[in-house]
C-alpha cells in the first residue's frame, strides 16, 4: 500500500510541476521540454519500481539483424554512448547496477535494458503528444526543443538498450551453458 500512495504522490507532483512550467515558461521553452522530459523520467521509475513487470513480451526479443548492432552504430549509439560517459551517467549507472561475472548479475543489466527501454519509450509517445499539439497550435518551430529532446532523451537510450541487450543475453546464455555442464 505504502509503495502505490508513493507512486500515485509522485504522479501528483510531476504533473504539477509540468503544469508550473508550463504556465511560467510556456509550452514551447527549452525549459518545459527538459522538465517535461525529467518529470515523465521520474513517474515512469516510480511505476516500473512499484508495480515490478516482467517485461516478458516478444518485443523485448532481440531480432537476427540487431545481433550485431550495424544498424544500431549507423544511428550513431556509440557516439551517444560516449556522450553518457562524458555527462558521468554511466559512472552513476555502473554503481546501481555493477556488471559482475555472474548468472544473476547479467539477469539484473538484462532486465534492466528492458525496465530503461519500456520507460523511455512510452515517455516518448507522451512527448510526441506535446510535440504534436504544439506544432499544431503554436507551429513546427515551437516544437524544435521538444522533438530534439525527445529523440536526445528517449530515442537514443532505447536505441543503447537495443544495442546493449544482445550482449547481456549472449553472455547469460554461455553462463547457463556452462553450468549445465
Amino acid at each position: 500500500m505504502h509503495k502505490f500512495l508513493n507512486l500515485t504522490l509522485t504522479v501528483i507532483f510531476a504533473s504539477f510541476v509540468i503544469y508550473l512550467v508550463a504556465v511560467w515558461t510556456g509550452l514551447d521553452s527549452f525549459l518545459f521540454a527538459w522538465v517535461l522530459n525529467f518529470m515523465l523520467m521520474m513517474s515512469l521509475l516510480a511505476f516500473t519500481k512499484t508495480v515490478q513487470p516482467t517485461f516478458k513480451s516478444t518485443y523485448y526479443t532481440i531480432r537476427k539483424w540487431e545481433q550485431e548492432g550495424r544498424i544500431y552504430k549507423l544511428l550513431g549509439v556509440n557516439i551517444f554512448r560516449k556522450l553518457l560517459v562524458w555527462v558521468g551517467w554511466e559512472k552513476l549507472n555502473k554503481k546501481t547496477l555493477p556488471v559482475k561475472n555472474s548468472s544473476e548479475s547479467l539477469m539484473n543489466l538484462s532486465y534492466a535494458t528492458r525496465e530503461s527501454e519500456f520507460g523511455h519509450l512510452v515517455i516518448f509517445f507522451i512527448v510526441m503528444i506535446f510535440t504534436i499539439f504544439v506544432a499544431v497550435k503554436f507551429g513546427i518551430v515551437k516544437s524544435i526543443w521538444l522533438l530534439l529532446l525527445n529523440i536526445l532523451l528517449n530515442v537514443y537510450p532505447v536505441l543503447v538498450q537495443r544495442f546493449n541487450r544482445p550482449k547481456f543475453e549472449k553472455l547469460l546464455k554461455m553462463t547457463f551453458q556452462d553450468k549445465s555442464r
